[in-house]
């Protein structure tokens, strides 16, 4: 999701919920703690430089059970973090604290912003010698018709 795109969300909502891989809600009482840009410069294991932008989302609980974060106020946030920090409409990468901090995307079911896990990838796989992955399939959906009768040749 982009920074366009949840800014539409937030506008047609009373209130901001995010919710877990898991189906867990994070606490009504959340922060968001910062808004930023994260800028990647990296090479990949096949050589090819990389540069990566996301906009970063911090949610954090505190233990002011009170708290309530209302759309409109994060909304002005993020207006405020495009113009100091000349965010781009960039996608969002938000971090949350589960066992360690844990990165994941974002979307939206229409009430409440879903955490999407993600997973890391090769990026050369051409170059590294990776395999591409074959398509699994289930011998119960294979159809064998009478193409496989003794003395057919199948065999």
């Amino acid at each position: 999701m982009k920074l366009s795109e949840i800014k539409t969300h937030l506008n047609g909502l009373s209130k901001i919920a995010f919710q877990l891989p898991n189906g867990e809600l994070v606490p009504n009482h959340f922060h968001v703690t910062e808004v930023g840009k994260v800028t990647k410069h990296f090479i990949d294991c096949g050589g090819t430089v990389r540069n990566e932008e996301v906009v970063n989302f911090q949610l954090w609980n505190a233990d002011d059970y009170d708290h309530e974060l209302h759309p409109e106020k994060l909304v002005h946030i993020i207006e405020l973090s495009e113009e100091k920090l000349n965010i781009d409409d960039l996608e969002i990468e938000v971090e949350y604290q589960g066992g360690t901090i844990e990165k994941f995307a974002l979307d939206f079911d229409g009430t409440n912003f879903l955490l999407v896990s993600k997973e890391t990838d090769c990026l050369a796989k051409d170059q590294c010698g990776v395999p591409e992955s074959k398509p699994k399939l289930k011998f119960a959906d294979l159809s064998t018709g009478d193409s496989c009768t003794p003395g057919s040749g199948c065999c």
